[in-house]
């Protein structure tokens, strides 16, 4: 009995038309060329085959619990003064503990309201102990909230550098949470060369902060200790200074500033490069309206004092207040051009929540790239004509339905690439190669069923059903066990091993789809053409 498969035929013949157009979309032309170009545009290749820039970075998640330790010292002070408490200093006694806060000098009258006013407000995120002899607290950082900071860290670095690296037109980079080491991101931005430029825009924390001037500026960091007794008070720190427009000389000198900052790099909400006046290259800063208001209590409550800009660790300028200030200024230095456009990337991409350490930095050049796709296509046509040819020599006339099969497969996995903006890498090409393998097995298992059938001498069409039943339940298994450690690379992996997970998960799928539906359909269509005995050719 003839089957009607006009209905499976066309969804196969749609399911390829959808296929190769994910492949190629509409090309502007039909030659080999313009084929080629359309199909670039549509499947993005990977670092390792277009070249470009690979670093792994680690960053220093200390500095961001200090940064937060430091605002909640602030934060203590303020509030002890304003619920008008005793106290001689509120400080981080130890450097490499950045999580504790001590104060000390409380009185023992107020030491049961000093501890009330610390559970209510920091029990949640600080542990507080001491008051009970020697009017003394220390308020240390939960581990908890330690590891939340810690993680939502580096969650904003990759988010500041995502935002810097789409400043440099980069298509289709690579910006995760590397998995093979604590605090670590992986970065690779294909088609880029320049790797000290990278780095220039990726490094630079531009962490632009305008500090209250305590004094300065001094020749050298003693001289700045002697204007504060000799020893420097926990609330303020040294920094150091040159160029014109800091210390009035090119030398190198020191100011005392506050140790918290009034405004920092998250505070500006937009920059522009530009210049003054002088002709002198500035940029034009605008804040967000909560550090505006911030800004403006403090400037005007301040007027004639000095203020210091400091950039990357550094006093670039140093301003006597002369009005309050609210939302914008200009911050003019003897920048180059290069240093005034980096700047103003920076401000409006926002600052790095913390430094970066390159435990890792290489170029892959295009020619390397052009190379592993030659050698890696070149690897997956001989692998496929040499399968192709032996189905043909083994299984005679069938060899032709897997062959099929086979070519389906490869145009369904390549047009799930260009839909789905997945990035070829070389390894990805090697799980193409590697599912060619499985398919062909499918093949094999469902083959030899056929055979065994036709051996045990039933009629062609119903070995062809007995084969496909008995081999479905072995096709399933071995697919889904696979699928199943793809799955797991794709979870653990890194950016090449997961190219590799990707291309042969979705390459397994496809061949599920090919080897028994496709296949199976080919030979029924074969089936309703044999005369009456005329056996299968397999």
């Amino acid at each position: 009995m003839k089957k009607n498969l006009n209905g499976k035929i066309a969804l196969i013949v749609a399911c390829l038309v959808v296929c190769l157009y994910g492949i190629f979309g509409v090309p502007s032309g039909i030659s080999g060329k313009a084929l080629t170009e359309a199909m670039t545009k549509r499947i993005h290749l990977g670092l390792d085959l277009k070249g470009g820039v690979h670093l792994i970075l680690q960053v220093v998640v200390s500095e961001a619990v200090s940064a937060e330790t430091d605002n909640t010292s602030a934060r203590i002070q303020q509030d002890l003064k304003a619920a008008h408490l005793t106290f001689s200093q509120v400080y981080k006694p130890d450097p490499a503990q950045p999580q504790s806060i001590r104060i000390e000098g409380t009185t023992p009258a107020q030491s049961s309201a000093v501890r009330s006013l610390l559970d209510n407000k920091y029990s949640n995120e600080y542990d507080v102990t001491g008051g009970s002899t020697d009017n003394s607290f220390t308020v240390t950082m939960k581990p908890p909230v330690v590891t939340a900071l810690e993680q939502k860290t580096v969650q904003q670095a990759i988010e500041t550098i995502r935002d810097r690296v789409d400043t440099l037109g980069v298509s289709e980079p690579v910006i995760q949470e590397y998995g093979l080491g604590r605090n670590e991101i992986l970065v690779e931005l294909p088609g880029i060369s320049d790797l000290d430029r990278v780095k220039t825009i990726i490094q630079s924390t531009a962490r632009l902060e305008i500090h209250a001037v305590v004094g300065g500026p001094y020749q050298d960091e003693q001289t700045a200790l002697a204007s504060v007794g000799g020893t420097l008070p926990p609330d303020e720190q040294l920094v150091h200074g040159s160029g014109a427009l800091a210390t009035g000389s090119d030398a190198d000198s020191v100011y005392v500033l506050q140790r918290v900052s009034i405004v920092a790099g998250s505070d500006f909400r937009s920059a522009d490069p530009g210049t003054d006046q002088n002709g002198l290259r500035n940029v034009r800063f605008t804040l967000t309206n909560e550090a505006g208001d911030r800004f403006y209590d403090y400037t005007s409550n301040n007027v004639g004092r000095s203020m210091a800009v400091v950039l990357g660790g550094r006093v670039r300028e140093v301003a006597n207040i002369k009005s309050a200030i609210r939302d914008s200024g200009e911050i003019t230095g003897s920048f180059s051009q290069d240093e005034v456009e980096v700047l103003s990337k920076m401000l409006r991409t926002g600052a790095l929540p913390a430094s970066l350490n390159y435990l890792e930095d290489r170029t892959v050049g295009a020619s390397l790239g052009a190379d592993s796709i030659r050698e890696g296509v070149t690897a997956a046509v001989v692998g496929v004509l040499v399968v192709m040819g032996f189905m043909l020599v083994y299984y005679r006339g069938a060899g032709i339905n897997a062959d099929l099969a086979l070519f389906l497969n490869l145009v369904i996995l390549l047009g799930f690439l260009g839909f789905s903006s997945a990035t070829l890498t070389l390894p990805g090409i090697a799980g193409v190669i590697l599912t060619i393998g499985m398919g062909v097995d499918s093949n094999v298992l469902i083959f030899e069923r056929i055979r065994e059938e036709v051996r045990a001498g039933k009629a062609p069409s119903a070995a062809v059903d007995q084969g496909f039943a008995h081999a479905w339940i072995t096709i399933v298994d071995t697919h889904v066990t696979t699928i199943v450690s793809a799955a797991i690379l794709f979870l653990f992996g890194t950016g090449p091993v997961k190219g590799f997970a990707v291309t042969l998960t979705f390459g397994l799928a496809a061949n599920l789809f090919t080897a028994v539906y496709v296949s199976r359909v080919i030979f029924d269509a074969h089936l309703n053409k044999m005369k009456p005995g005329e056996m299968v050719s397999i």
